[in-house]
């Protein structure tokens, strides 16, 4: 079984994200290794990237200051080396196709390979264009996690037959962000992916609250969090921890009974 199967093993899975390199790559390590001992399933880390186009202002500042702070491709590697050294945790990086195409198709997915990164999100590569490099990343065992979007009802079956690693719900229109409320009906497009597929599927885009977090995992396999997370970061900065630490064991306790 991969480790991103185990992550969805044991009940609902909650996956936090953070910006790597925000505010340090030191601290983003210290950080991840808090969501892990708060009960993180799987973790995702965007690489900064100067044009975030699926991303709300939150996590689009936080790719400006980790940018500024001097984060690097290889750094965000680093920081995945540091962070193995403690846990074998699943970790999927959310980029953009830019710097993986710039970097070698071949030599990331190598490097993922290497240091332990289980699977890849681009919400730039359209489904049209996902095998230029998910071929090459089944060659790494590296998954290309597919997104399925409110828009997209009349593909959600085609695009999830082919998925790999995990389907990420995308749970409003629009870039990402804290949301009062949501109103897409997830659970129908849980079950559409479910008649088609046993790979699992969690919801992003919007989530903050323990309520959302398990309304949203109850009609699908899990949450994903990302712009709470990030907005604390940038609230407590480098002494971030320990508020994420609560955050993330409170999201996670709100999906162990479900």
């Amino acid at each position: 079984m991969s480790k991103i199967a185990q992550a969805f093993a044991n009940g609902k899975a909650f996956i936090p994200f953070l910006t790597a390199g925000d505010p340090t790559a030191d601290k983003t390590v210290e950080f991840i290794l808090e969501m892990v001992r708060a009960g993180a399933d799987l973790i995702e880390i965007g690489i900064p990237f100067s044009d975030p186009t699926a991303e709300g202002e939150v996590i689009q500042n936080a790719n400006v200051r980790a940018l500024k702070a001097g984060i690097t491709t290889d750094g965000v590697f680093e920081i995945v080396r540091q962070v193995r050294q403690k846990t074998q945790i699943p970790i999927v990086f959310l980029t953009y196709l830019n710097p993986v195409f710039h970097y070698g198709y071949d030599a990331f997915l190598a490097r993922c390979r290497e240091l332990g990164v289980d699977g890849i999100i681009c919400p730039d590569l359209p489904y049209e264009e996902k095998k230029e490099l998910s071929d090459v990343a089944a060659g790494y065992d590296v998954d290309i996690i597919s997104l399925i979007a409110p828009t997209s009802e009349e593909r959600i079956q085609m695009i999830a037959r082919e998925a790999t690693g995990y389907i990420y719900l995308i749970s409003s229109k629009g870039v990402t962000g804290v949301r009062s409320e949501i109103t897409t009906d997830i659970g129908k497009m849980a079950d559409s992916v479910r008649e088609v597929t046993k790979v699992p599927c969690a919801v992003g885009f919007g989530i903050s609250t323990p309520e959302q977090a398990a309304e949203m995992a109850g009609k699908s396999d899990g949450a994903i969090v990302g712009s709470a997370i990030v907005k604390m970061i940038a609230q407590y900065k480098e002494a971030a921890g320990e508020h994420v630490y609560e955050y993330v064991k409170k999201m996670k306790d709100a999906l162990r009974d479900i």
